[in-house]
């Protein structure tokens, strides 16, 4: 998939240097049409009188240096070199140049969520294929998808909901509970839970379970920024003997919270959960999924799905109840799958819920607190509605 997205990325860049070539002509041309001197005056877009001689130096540069110019610039410079000119502003807002920006950047961010995944059509659209008439608006799209602009807009909410907040805080709730559960538990080599444990600087451990559900997992209780506890009940597939017998024989252990139900004629496989993992289910206040993002293992998105679908059967408990997905790898040096890729392959657009996908790191726990924070706002939303 890297391959072709450096292939795509070569050809979008051409795409884009012969599209702003073009609007170079156009705007040289556009004096000379109206029948106006063609003096280097007259091409000068409106701009501050100071920067005049700068703002023209710039743009008489050719345009693939320009192009090379505008790859170093961030999304903010973009915008406010796009305010030096006419000919700036029309030259940062052309679709395809950012488009090439979202391809390029898009395997960089850390995380991305149901309001903000870009649609599936984006990846499997080549450039060769978009012509005037069939450009998406790729500068809205990188706005709204951007992790840094989505915390930006967050934290620009408005003060009511802030005060809203704040009196929330004051009347005493029940402490949250979240299920966790997924492959990224048991395949990685440096186990989240242990590391979640031990580790008081990112969280702080409240308080130990004083029951195991029916043998399956336990509940732990966090504290989180030094005031907000939170517990989380952890669902393994199979005991720790099973998981330790299938590494030594390289074997895969047979998942024993799920059983497959009859499927008849239907293609898609389907899942129910077993009664044990059901009444957990039935309590929490949210989902935490942890995805094995490591490229170099192979993984069954589809059926992974399948599980997911069956732990948040809206039959088990209210449908809005938030879903996080760690992507997760055991170290930083372990090749990932993109969050935006996960989220993909997972399909999580056919989920309804909230949902995030959060990039993780199990050795350093790098992200786990940017999904817990995300979690526990979305929970406490659904529980003021």
């Amino acid at each position: 998939m890297s391959a072709s997205g450096a292939e795509e990325r070569g050809g979008l860049e051409a795409a884009v240097l012969g599209r702003l070539r073009l609007l170079r002509e156009r705007w040289m041309r556009g004096p000379r049409e109206r029948g106006a001197a063609a003096t280097s005056a007259d091409r000068l877009p409106p701009a501050l009188p100071e920067d005049a001689e700068e703002v023209l130096t710039l743009q008489m540069l050719p345009i693939d240096v320009q192009l090379h110019i505008m790859t170093f610039l961030s999304p903010q410079d973009l915008c406010h070199l796009g305010s030096a000119s006419c000919y700036w502003r029309a030259a940062v807002q052309d679709p395809l140049l950012w488009r090439y920006f979202l391809m390029r950047d898009l395997p960089l961010w850390t995380s991305i969520d149901w309001k903000s995944l870009p649609d599936v059509e984006i990846f499997n659209k080549t450039f060769s294929e978009v012509s005037d008439n069939e450009l998406y608006d790729y500068m809205a799209i990188y706005k709204k998808s951007c992790p840094q602009n989505r915390r930006t807009l967050k934290s620009s909410r408005p003060r009511y909901e802030a005060v809203t907040s704040f009196l929330q805080s004051l009347v005493t709730q029940a402490e949250p509970r979240f299920a966790m559960f997924g492959p990224g538990l048991e395949e990685l080599d440096t186990s989240l839970v242990q590391k979640m444990m031990t580790c008081p600087d990112t969280l702080l451990v409240a308080g130990l379970p004083q029951r195991q559900i029916h043998g399956i997992g336990s509940g732990v209780s966090f504290q989180f920024n030094n005031n907000q506890k939170f517990n989380i009940l952890t669902l393994y597939s199979t005991t720790s003997a099973e998981r330790r017998r299938a590494r030594e024989e390289q074997a895969v252990a047979v998942n024993k919270m799920f059983y497959q139900e009859n499927q008849g004629n239907q293609q898609a496989v389907q899942y129910s959960v077993i009664d044990q993992v059901k009444k957990v289910c039935e309590v929490v206040d949210g989902f935490i999924y942890v995805a094995n993002a490591e490229s170099h293992k192979k993984h069954d998105r589809q059926e992974e799905l399948a599980r997911i679908l069956a732990m948040i059967d809206p039959t088990l408990g209210p449908g809005n109840r938030p879903l996080l997905i760690l992507s997760c790898v055991s170290h930083t040096d372990v090749k990932r799958i993109p969050c935006v890729y996960m989220a993909h392959q997972l399909q999580l657009n056919l989920i309804h819920q909230p949902w995030m996908v959060q990039d993780t790191v199990a050795a350093t726990l790098a992200g786990l607190v940017n999904g817990i924070e995300w979690l526990l706002e979305e929970a406490s939303c659904k529980n003021a509605q």
